[in-house]
């Protein structure tokens, strides 16, 4: 790689949620909503696709805006055109499928490309063969399109969206009982058949191996080692799942979790309160590169779901097929520990808690005097990042991981704000392995030097907080 790879990924004004990892033409091309930062609702801005090589994942390249709101015929108004998750597939005519959902209006449309990097045009919708479109026959909800294109050459669409009850967005259509998948013709929007992948929503869950992680939303497949897996996003939101099948066409049976964004599963983290980070919403999906998978999800920031931004994990595959849960990472798609001596940028934290606990971001901001949190100046922006972590006070606890401090000797963090204390730095989340503890005091701007008398090729850092007032922080180093 020319450079190192962190989470998250992308630039630090770029705000890819649910994102779907797919490898064309010897790229990595990750496509996705986009959402616009301190917006009002999930997913207002057009897509924007990146891309990278496959032996480099550290050099992603934006490849510029791929469809636009305006393009759709019928783009909505309001709150109710959000443009959500969309996946892409490449068809047997060479051309490359985008398949997405608009405006709650249950329908999914296609546009196509002659290019995995766009630009795409409007195509139509998904119909049935007598031409009427998927969502108007009386289904359940449409959402959250995944598509995939076996070895050989058939062609699936995967749809459903599974809350307990239906809300105001939802509109005249029910909430789905399980998965759909819907096998398509060569045209690519036209229907062959339906079909029930037994993947149920927690409306249909009770009794069954998916009781307590039942399906929600995020429909993706894969194909490794010829299995199917069906990634979804599961009633918790915090965390993706995964079933496996022999078919595409399913049964599935559950397997587990493949990425919680507060590593709840793992450890002591065994809900919103006790997890490592703020939870909220996830969505993504596991790719294949070189022999090695990694799984792509996303993160919240600016204390509510409306700012999420893309990550990656490596997974590991069992002889049987099966993944065990990836743990949060800052290191995320580098492959190894981050370098040891170097300046970072303190958004690439992985572990950020708050006195008495975290929380599930919901719609609303929280209150900024209770936590600390992911933040930017200014308004969305398409270039001139300056995230930062913002509003850390009394409690407060953040960390990273994981770093070969072999030759490290201190770790220096830059402050501004106000605020008055002792940061102790640690091995552990706990706090009970602590390498250095160190009284400070910050009017404006200022930096801790924190001497670290630890060696290892791979090791975790916390930093937590005993002090009056509250103070941020953009970049730290290692020397």
């Amino acid at each position: 790689m020319k450079q190192q790879a962190m989470n998250p990924f992308l630039p630090s004004y770029e705000y890819i949620p649910d994102g779907e990892p797919h490898i064309f033409e010897g790229r990595i091309y990750l496509y996705g909503s986009h959402d616009r930062f301190d917006g009002a609702s999930f997913c207002l801005n057009d897509y924007v696709t990146y891309s990278c090589p496959v032996d480099d994942p550290s050099s992603w390249r934006y490849e510029g805006v791929i469809f636009q709101k305006k393009q759709d015929p019928k783009p909505g108004h309001s709150l109710l055109s959000s443009m959500f998750a969309p996946d892409v597939c490449k068809g047997a005519d060479g051309r490359y499928y985008l398949y997405y959902f608009i405006g709650y209006r249950s329908e999914i449309s296609v546009a196509v490309s002659s290019s995995p990097k766009g630009p795409f045009s409007y195509y139509g919708k998904v119909v049935y063969s007598d031409g009427t479109p998927l969502g108007k026959k009386g289904e359940s909800l449409q959402f959250d399109p995944g598509v995939f294109v076996d070895d050989d050459g058939r062609i699936y669409l995967y749809t459903g969206f599974g809350p307990k009850h239906r809300s105001l967005f939802m509109l005249s259509h029910r909430p789905s009982d399980e998965v759909t998948g819907f096998e398509l013709s060569s045209d690519m929007k036209t229907i062959k058949d339906s079909f029930s992948i037994s993947v149920p929503s927690v409306r249909k869950s009770k009794g069954t191996s998916y009781e307590g992680h039942a399906f929600f939303e995020a429909s993706s497949m894969r194909k490794f080692q010829g299995r199917y897996y069906f990634i979804y996003s599961s009633e918790l939101g915090h965390e993706l799942c995964y079933a496996m099948s022999s078919s595409p066409r399913g049964p599935f049976e559950y397997k587990g979790t493949l990425v919680s964004i507060g590593d709840i599963g793992l450890g002591n983290h065994s809900d919103s309160k006790s997890a490592c980070n703020f939870t909220g919403n996830t969505h993504g999906s596991v790719l294949e590169v070189n022999g090695e998978y990694y799984v792509f999800y996303h993160r919240q920031t600016n204390r509510h779901q409306f700012s999420r931004q893309a990550c990656a994990e490596k997974l590991f595959m069992r002889e049987d097929g099966t993944f065990s849960q990836a743990r949060v990472t800052s290191s995320g798609l580098n492959g190894k520990p981050l370098c040891g001596i170097g300046k970072y940028e303190t958004r690439i934290a992985c572990v950020l808690k708050k006195k008495g606990g975290n929380r599930f971001y919901s719609i609303f901001k929280g209150r900024k005097g209770k936590e600390p949190y992911f933040t930017q100046t200014g308004k969305d922006r398409e270039e001139n990042g300056d995230q930062y972590l913002a509003n850390i006070s009394d409690g407060a606890l953040f960390g990273f991981r994981s770093f070969d401090l072999e030759n490290t000797k201190e770790f220096v963090l830059e402050l501004f704000g106000k605020g008055k204390g002792v940061v102790t730095l640690s091995r552990d989340e706990e706090g009970k392995e602590v390498l250095s503890s160190v009284p400070f005091e910050i009017n404006g701007k200022g930096e801790v030097v924190l001497p670290l008398h630890f060696h290892s090729p791979d090791a975790d850092l916390y930093l937590s907080f005993r002090m009056k007032g509250h103070i941020s922080s953009r970049y730290f180093s290692l020397r």
